[in-house]
Parts: C-alpha cells; sequence; structure tokens
C-alpha cells in the first residue's frame, strides 16, 4: 500500500509518531508504483481530486525534507547540510491554499527549527532542510538557489517558459528531481512533456538503462466513491468529464461551443411575468448585447425522460453598431419594463471599472442607475464575481448545452434570440490552441455567449466541490 511505503520510511527513521494529518490513503497499484519510482523527474497527469498533490506534493515532499541526510535510503539523501525542497504552483495564492496548511500539519512540530515563516511561505526543518512553497506566476522565484527537489502542481496551467527557462537549471548543481502534476489543460506544453517523458522512459528501459523520466497516470473513479463519479457526470459535459477527471489531453478544436446543437438546443418557449428574470451582459459597443434568460422546465430530446429544470433564452439585446451601456440598458427597459418579479443581472466583472468609456461612471454603475430607477432597488440583484479563465467558462457553458448524462439545461428561442443561436453555432477555437475562443476571424461573434457565460459560472460552474466519502486529504 501507499500508506505502507510512505511510514515504512518514517518508522526506519526513529522519528516516532507522525501528525494525525498522515491518515491512510485508498490502495491503488499506479500510486504504488509511483511512490516507489527511482526515475528523477515523473510526469503524473491525473484526475481531479484522485490524490496526486497528496502523495507526491506533500507527503513525498514532507518526507524528502525529513531524511535528507539518511544515507540508507540513496533517493531522499543530499550530502550537503542545507537541503532546498519547494512546492509550486501556478500562483502564489494557488500554492498557499493548496499546500501552505498541510504542509504545516503533516511535520511534527518537533521537527521544525522555531516556526515557519509566513510571509516568505517556508518552513525550516531541524536537519537543516527546508520547504518552499513559490508562486510561479513569478517564475523567477525559483531561481537564484540550488533545489534539490520539487513539484510543480497544476503544470498545465503554468506558463510553459517555467520549466526550461527557470527550474530546469535550478536542478543541475544539485541534480534535483522534480514531479510534475496536474489535470491536462489541452494539448499544451504538459502533453509535449507526457509524451516525452512516455518516450524517454520507453528508449531508456528498451537500452536496459534505469529511466531518468516516468509517467504515472489515473483516473478519478479509481480512488472517488461511485456517486461522486456519477454527480460528475450528471454536471459535466463529455469533453470536460475526460479532462477533468479521466486526465485525457482533450484536443479542443473546432467550435467553441461543440455541445449546443439546434435539433437539442433551439426550440419555442414561453415567457413567464411573474417568474424571475435574468439579464447577463458583456460590455461591448459594436455590437452592444445583453442577452435575456428564465428558468423553465426543458424537454430531454436525447434521452427522451421527463422534463428537466434549466435555462431558457427569451430574449436578446443585439445593437449592431455604435452602442453604449445606456443604450443596452434603454432597450432590456422598453422591452421587459413590464416585467412583474424580480430581476437578476450577471456580467464581465471589467466593466466595473471607470474608465474612457464613460464620464459618467463604469458599465456596472451605468446599468444600475438605469435598473434601479425603473424597477426599483428591491426587484433588481447584481451577481457579479470576478471574471474566470476561459476554458472553465467554456466547460460550464457546454456543460449546460448537454451533459454526459445526456441532461440538456439550454435552450435558446430562435425568435426571440435570433443572434444568441448564431453566436452559440459561429464561435470557433484557436486552431493549434489549448482551447481559446478565437476573437478575431469573426469579431461580432462571442459576446452574447461571453455574457452567459458568465452567469452559468456563478450559478453552475463545473468545478464545484464534490463531498468525498473514501479518501481525506485530496483535490
Amino acid at each position: 500500500m501507499v500508506q505502507t511505503q510512505l511510514l515504512r520510511i518514517a518508522e526506519e527513521s526513529e522519528m516516532g509518531e507522525l501528525t494525525r494529518r498522515w491518515g491512510p490513503l485508498r490502495p491503488h497499484a499506479t500510486q504504488e508504483r509511483l511512490v516507489r519510482s527511482s526515475a528523477r523527474f515523473n510526469v503524473v497527469p491525473a484526475g481531479r481530486r484522485s490524490g496526486k498533490t497528496e502523495i507526491v506534493g506533500k507527503r513525498k515532499l514532507v518526507m524528502a525534507a525529513l531524511n535528507a541526510h539518511r544515507k540508507d535510503l540513496p533517493y531522499f539523501y543530499r550530502e550537503w547540510p542545507d537541503p532546498r525542497f519547494f512546492a509550486a504552483a501556478p500562483t502564489r495564492d494557488q500554492v498557499k491554499r493548496i499546500y501552505w496548511e498541510d504542509l504545516k500539519a503533516l511535520i511534527p512540530t518537533r521537527y521544525v527549527v522555531g516556526k515557519p515563516n509566513e510571509s516568505q511561505l517556508m518552513i525550516p526543518i531541524v536537519n537543516g532542510a527546508q520547504i518552499w512553497c513559490l508562486g510561479m506566476d513569478k517564475p523567477e522565484r525559483a531561481e537564484g538557489v540550488p533545489w534539490d527537489g520539487g513539484v510543480l502542481d497544476e503544470y498545465g496551467n503554468m506558463k510553459k517558459d517555467v520549466w526550461p527557462n527557470h527550474v530546469r537549471a535550478s536542478l543541475s548543481d544539485r541534480r534535483g528531481w522534480c514531479d510534475f502534476i496536474g489535470v491536462p489543460e489541452g494539448r499544451n506544453h504538459y502533453y509535449d512533456l507526457a509524451k516525452s517523458a512516455q518516450a524517454r522512459c520507453e528508449h531508456a528501459l528498451k537500452q536496459g538503462k534505469q529511466p531518468e523520466w516516468d509517467y504515472f497516470h489515473w483516473i478519478s473513479a479509481d480512488i472517488l466513491p461511485a456517486d461522486e463519479i456519477a454527480a460528475a457526470r450528471e454536471d459535466l459535459d463529455e469533453l470536460t468529464y475526460q479532462q477533468e477527471y479521466e486526465a485525457s489531453f482533450v484536443n479542443f478544436t473546432g467550435r467553441a461551443y461543440w455541445a449546443f446543437t439546434e435539433d437539442n438546443n433551439v426550440g419555442r418557449l414561453e415567457y413567464n411575468p411573474g417568474l424571475r428574470l435574468d439579464f447577463c451582459f458583456d460590455f461591448n459597443v459594436d455590437p452592444g448585447v445583453a442577452m435575456v434568460v428564465q428558468e423553465q422546465w426543458l424537454p430531454q430530446k436525447v434521452s427522451g425522460k421527463e422534463p428537466e429544470w434549466g435555462d431558457g433564452v427569451v430574449g436578446e439585446v443585439y445593437i449592431p453598431r455604435g452602442s453604449n451601456t445606456i443604450r443596452v440598458a434603454d432597450k432590456l427597459i422598453a422591452d421587459w419594463g413590464e416585467h412583474e418579479s424580480s430581476i437578476y443581472c450577471y456580467g464581465d466583472f471589467t466593466g466595473g471599472a471607470r474608465g474612457s468609456a464613460s464620464v459618467l461612471g463604469s458599465d456596472w454603475e451605468l446599468i444600475k442607475g438605469k435598473l434601479w430607477n425603473h424597477f426599483g432597488r428591491d426587484r433588481v440583484f447584481f451577481r457579479i464575481r470576478p471574471n474566470p479563465r476561459e476554458r472553465d467558462r467554456l466547460n460550464s457553458v457546454n456543460s449546460r448545452c448537454l451533459s454526459l448524462s445526456k441532461k440538456i439545461r439550454l435552450v435558446v428561442d430562435p425568435s426571440r434570440a435570433p443572434h444568441t443561436v448564431k453566436d452559440f453555432e459561429g464561435v470557433t477555437l484557436i486552431e493549434g490552441g489549448t482551447g481559446e475562443i478565437d476573437k478575431k476571424t469573426a469579431p461580432e461573434l462571442t459576446h452574447l455567449t461571453d455574457a452567459y457565460g458568465y452567469r452559468v459560472w456563478y450559478e453552475y460552474p463545473v468545478k464545484r466541490k464534490y463531498e468525498t466519502t473514501g479518501q481525506r486529504y485530496i483535490r
């Protein structure tokens, strides 16, 4: 078992009882092989919440630091008095959130010199070793000192030059090791590294040599309970599920909203003036747009089952040229001014900043002034949060179009929102990219679907936190 392999080191080191944070892990053959790996560089694309960060990023780092001067453990042994190890994530906030508290909880206080350095995110160990948490939003944080080992977590979300230009050279002086973990992000630099690691490992084995690189992969279903996997399949579209829970390097090409089809997602809808209405904004001039959504029961054309509660696009604003925020708001009031129930507003978070677009205030301030003046403050509410990564927003919207369990949670009325249908059908991805929207080929597109995406991300993000019952301390 993985737990046995890790605790064996602790027992041999005569360190005594570890902290309660060292809970048991669910047995898994590939994880067993990873724990025993003697490769210097391990590439580990694995499913979401399946233990990769816990095993590679946290426990291995702690054991490497605590056992750095044990000659009977050659993989961990370092000959110099000040071994340095790092845990890195795409940003400093991420690495602090993912690693910092857990690393402190995994190390018994008797092995820490004084207290961990909260400002530098560094834990000093009594044997001279140090564990650092680094954010790769500034990859130069890894430069200037030699490292004995580390982990690059969510490597697919890091800049592609982090490894070759900033980290690799810092491992040379001490022949340090490095593990690359995370869920794939399309076919980017992480995909290239994974393919290279597989090829190098196979080549070394054919020559009868010890591989310097190795590759490990497992899916979330191997670790998470069956009901959690079923919940994910209910929420996610096929490609998103394959990437997030099966750790597949999905090739995102062609249409951005590939799950949207005329047969499944276009149809006649009813507007109910007594139910809540949602206005979705993407601040633009040519065209000026807004989408109008009302949740209702939607037919399930794929599964043939009972209707599902979902999003009905019952209207839109589309002003081709010379628009501004005030004109869009005026059009919404003209079309929906007699609405009897509450109105919720969603949209681009960056529209809230004052700028050259208007001397009267930010886009959001203008909208609040217009809508509150007409409908009243007690009926208009704003749900705005920082914008998600574009890929996460796309995944969320595709999952509303058609989930892996064949549920349809989005229908557009073509007579009420014809430009919305055109947007869903026409937005494409950058050829050869990793899932980025092509905003140059057809600049009149993307705005309506972007507006809807902000609402979906607020209400139904695909990366919701699932309750786990089978394994603790995983992500």
